[in-house]
């Protein structure tokens, strides 16, 4: 938001929210209606078009933040060397409105203007008019408007949202409040509608200038340089035609130099050309890709969809197996594989690997210690009973075995449960573990295929605490949940743009801080298989790093 936001600052859809796109349903049930029902020579394939080709223009969008998140995070060519705060991607995230905005205008503009009915799909003169008036008119006004919006009035009231941020990915280029977009849109609209007054106006001129403002607003904020020196060289005078990633950046850090729009030729002749950009934009090609200590080998979907067919599962492990064996290659110290702990059927908790390839020096790590770390202290110390319910695993198995250790009762209500337990703990634990045990626990282990009618059966208040990767379904209004194992990351830890969808900003899963724990302390193990690493050393280690747990809700008594 700008720093004092002036009047046409939020977009008139906003209390709608993610329902916004609804108010274009008129005009494409419309367009689909008539392309469909009228004859062949009466469709107008351009109004039966505006629709789908802004879904393209925000699939093209979507692809360059992708690519600009990936080459950040491997450092090649990067422009500014830091990371992009949570606040950042949630003051972007509306990055749609401006297709929205296209889309409606466009319906409104087909229409109160006749001429723009029924267009050829091309015509050269359009073309030509089109790149002239860009290149002419809408850059110098641009160029004017652009100072303009950095005096100190309009700055404060609508351009400081968009220079909230400094470092740039391609969606900050259409982060504007609403009034700016609408003065952009004027401007754009001058070849557009100059054509179509003309009647020289075709498909392609319209969605081509389109293509191009995209193209060339997501490359100027991408924050890596591509455009090679060969270029400038062969063919000096792009220099003044063609703008570089780099060359904008530094308008988003000094402020008061590079205003132009595409085109850098007005800046060299107002002489507001910043004069390191040319040493900036040798340096960020230079720039080397950084080695990557840790990765983390995400889930492709839910483990319901794709465990139980046999050649899914040899497919999965197959993909994993590519996987560690690239990172190998790339000289990654540790792998972390969260889907290790799904099931021992899949890959045996990752020993699988372990054996198929002794000679590794990558580690891999499954992050069971850090999760029984992480759920051990979420109980708090007063707790003298628990029950356990879902799935036995690796790691119910080991909190188990730590709870009954330290004198806490747990109960579990399956006698199958309670044999695979008992012939996992020591004698002197065994009187702690409780069957045929009770509901009336008020602190509850949940683990995964832990069905409604058991959570329909715990007591008013209960805090449900699970060791999965997955959230249980919250069904109980008057119960606590808390979230799936995981930390509060270090203000040190930069370039986290998410982690798992279900926990709150900045908080990282266990099972990637696990891997990030292990690389930083150069412990030289394996986690995996029925391996377990020291759990008080990971939760000290995690400790010292910077990471923090998580409040526990307010609690009943117990």
């Amino acid at each position: 938001m700008a720093s004092k936001p002036g009047f046409l600052t939020d977009w008139p859809w906003k209390p709608l929210g993610s329902f916004k796109w609804v108010i274009l349903t008129p005009w494409i049930a419309h367009s689909t209606y008539s392309f469909i029902t009228k004859d062949q020579n009466e469709r107008d394939i351009g109004y039966f078009l505006i629709f789908p080709y802004m879904m393209l223009r925000m699939l093209h969008d979507q692809a360059w933040i992708t690519l600009s998140r990936h080459r950040t995070s491997k450092g090649k060519s990067r422009i500014l060397d830091k990371g992009i705060e949570f606040e950042q991607v949630d003051r972007e995230s509306n990055w749609d409105d401006q297709i929205l905005l296209n889309g409606l205008l466009f319906y409104i503009g087909y229409m109160l203007v006749p001429e723009g009915s029924h267009l050829p799909i091309w015509k050269t003169d359009g073309v030509i008019i089109t790149t002239l008036l860009h290149a002419g008119p809408v850059e110098f006004l641009y160029y004017w408007l652009h100072r303009a919006l950095h005096h100190h009035f309009l700055y404060s009231r609508y351009h400081s949202h968009h220079h909230s941020s400094i470092v740039t990915e391609p969606i900050t280029s259409v982060i504007h409040p609403f009034a700016e977009h609408i003065a952009y849109f004027v401007l754009f609209a001058i070849p557009l509608y100059t054509t179509v007054i003309t009647r020289t106006a075709s498909i392609a001129s319209f969605a081509g200038y389109l293509a191009y403002i995209d193209f060339m607003n997501n490359m100027g904020h991408c924050n890596f340089e591509f455009i090679p020196t060969t270029l400038f060289s062969f063919f000096p005078f792009l220099k003044f035609l063609i703008y570089t990633p780099s060359f904008h950046s530094l308008h988003h850090t000094q402020f008061r130099t590079n205003y132009s729009l595409f085109m850098p030729i007005y800046d060299y002749v107002y002489g507001t050309m910043d004069k390191s950009s040319d040493k900036t934009y040798e340096m960020s090609l230079k720039r080397e890709e950084g080695s990557v200590d840790v990765v983390h080998l995400t889930h492709l979907t839910t483990p319901e969809s794709i465990y139980y067919l046999r050649w899914q599962r040899e497919a999965l492990n197959k993909l994993i197996e590519e996987a560690i064996l690239e990172a190998e290659l790339r000289g990654v110290k540790v792998l972390t594989l969260g889907l290790l702990n799904q099931g021992d059927k899949l890959n045996k908790l990752g020993e699988i690997y372990i054996k198929s390839y002794p000679q590794l020096k990558i580690k891999i790590v499954d992050g069971s210690s850090l999760v029984v770390a992480i759920v051990l202290n979420n109980i708090p110390k007063e707790t003298t009973q628990v029950l356990l319910s879902g799935k036995l695993t690796k790691i119910s198995y080991a909190i188990v075995s730590a709870l009954c250790e330290r004198g806490t009762k747990v109960t579990t209500m399956y006698k199958d449960d309670y044999d695979n337990l008992q012939s996992k703990l020591c004698s002197e634990s065994k009187k702690n573990l409780v069957f045929p045990g009770s509901y009336t626990a008020k602190i509850w282990l949940v683990g995964d295929q832990i069905n409604e009618a058991e959570q329909k059966k715990a007591p008013k208040g209960t805090l449900f605490i699970p060791f999965t990767q997955f959230p249980p379904k919250k069904l109980r209004k008057d119960c606590f949940y808390h979230t799936t194992p995981s930390m509060l990351a270090p203000s040190s830890l930069v370039n986290v743009h998410s982690c798992e969808n279900w926990l709150p900003r900045r908080v990282m899963s266990a099972w990637r801080i696990a891997g990030i724990l292990h690389a930083l302390e150069k412990w030289d193990v394996n986690e995996c298989g029925d391996a377990m690493f020291s759990i008080e050393k990971i939760w000290q280690a995690s400790i010292h790093h910077g990471f923090r747990p998580l409040k526990i809700n307010p609690l009943i008594k117990i």
